[in-house]
């Protein structure tokens, strides 16, 4: 069985995460996105996945959202990303 950062935050009792504010820049304009710990880590995990940097995987939910506000875009990739594992 597969074990990710998606397991280890959001099973069994630790399903307590802290929102986590982070200044990032997304193609040149500097943006904040308030997200839970638990997505910080699981982004993180995928980005190096994908051997992209954390600002370069969040560029591309940006680019792809169609509406909506970049914390939500940033949530339901994460959750997309480990559905389809």
């Amino acid at each position: 069985m597969l074990r990710c950062a998606w397991d280890t935050h959001f099973r069994g009792a630790a399903m307590k995460s802290p929102v986590i504010k982070r200044s990032i820049i997304i193609a040149g304009h500097k943006t904040s996105v308030s997200i839970e710990d638990a997505f910080w880590t699981a982004l993180k995990e995928i980005a190096q996945a994908r051997r992209q940097s954390v600002a370069e995987l969040i560029g591309v939910i940006d680019g792809a959202r169609r509406g909506g506000n970049l914390s939500s875009a940033i949530r339901v990739f994460v959750l997309d990303y480990y559905r389809g594992r």
